[in-house]
């Protein structure tokens, strides 16, 4: 197993370290396949059920995987795009949410019980918002990089699958702003509601996120200063979570649009999100457009737009069931049924 790249002592570093990542094991990924293909059913009709138990096999390298630890982390921030009026609520909300989690009050709490989850939350600095990027950098190199450690050390590397969510009053146009940045198009064509913004309310999410864009014009192309440019520390401790994770081929369930935004930036390197799945497609509709330019799919489609990591913590119930059929149904030879 490569090295871990934290701490980084510079973007370039990073992005060097990001092409040494290990792959998954192909030989158990093929010995899962096969055992699919030789269970009492016709050979992919379980559908994504079959490809989840086998994208779980080549991470974890082994034939039948096991979840017996599945850890659930949010990331909290705060962000000085608040200053242009972006959010509906005030920054406040940030701290008193954490709090929430942390007393399990949270519908995240609720359904990391129901599904066998280990919830912690990791606040970064809500006393410090990052910059406004209409006016210059969200954040330093230095600063990123510090948030993508800390995100790093939050991930226990004895866990089987990694849940990763977010917190923070302004994210969604953090997302939209890092999504734009990356993939193009109008900033019109990524923005939504988040925590409630009406229709004129998506409108100056938009302008503000073009100011943005012609300010970091000279960023374009490198989405590590695209994170500093825009970004804010739960969305570069999510980049690092991730990258911790891949260290140590632990499969991660991204939530939606503003966590899957933050993955984003680690796109730019082939391979790099081998390892993720999305757990859900947002109601956001920004997120139906980011899954199509990352070429993956949601588990679920619910509707959702909440963020917490609800919809990575409802997906680990599809998956904890996908190993249960791929571990526990009988072979034809086994059933004595004929067909296999």
């Amino acid at each position: 197993m490569s090295q871990t790249p934290f701490p980084a002592a510079s973007f370039a570093a990073l992005t060097e370290a990001l092409t040494t990542l290990p792959a998954a094991d192909a030989e158990a990924a093929g010995a899962a396949r096969a055992r699919q293909n030789s269970l009492t059913k016709p050979p992919g009709s379980l559908g994504m059920l079959e490809d989840l138990a086998v994208f779980m096999a080549g991470w974890r390298g082994t034939e039948r995987p096991k979840i017996v630890r599945a850890q659930a982390v949010i990331f909290a921030g705060n962000h000085g795009i608040c200053a242009q009026g972006v959010n509906p609520f005030p920054q406040e909300v940030t701290a008193q949410m954490v709090t929430n989690f942390q007393h399990g009050g949270a519908s995240i709490n609720q359904l990391c019980r129901a599904n066998g989850a280990d919830l912690s939350v990791v606040a970064l600095d809500l006393d410090t918002p990052t910059q406004d990027f209409t006016t210059g950098p969200a954040m330093s190199e230095a600063e990123v990089l510090d948030a993508m450690a800390r995100g790093a050390a939050a991930v226990d590397r004895g866990a089987d699958v990694l849940l990763l969510g977010e917190m923070g009053i302004g994210n969604s146009t953090i997302a939209a702003a890092l999504a734009t940045a990356i993939f193009g198009g109008a900033a019109s064509d990524w923005v939504g509601p988040g925590t409630g913004s009406d229709a004129s309310g998506m409108s100056l999410k938009a302008r503000v996120i073009e100011a943005g864009l012609e300010r970091h014009a000279a960023a374009k192309g490198n989405p590590l200063a695209l994170l500093a440019a825009f970004g804010g520390r739960e969305q570069a401790a999510i980049c690092g979570a991730v990258i911790a994770a891949r260290q140590a081929r632990i499969p991660v369930l991204l939530d939606g649009f503003i966590c899957t935004a933050a993955a984003a930036v680690l796109a730019g390197t082939p391979g790099a999100l081998d390892h993720c799945l999305v757990g859900h497609e947002s109601a956001e509709p920004g997120h139906a457009r980011l899954l199509k330019a990352l070429g993956k799919r949601g588990i679920l489609d619910l509707g959702l737009r909440l963020g917490e990591g609800s919809g990575a913590a409802l997906a680990l119930g599809v998956l904890r069931a996908a190993l249960e059929v791929h571990n526990g149904m009988a072979t034809f030879a086994e059933a004595g049924v004929s067909g296999g």
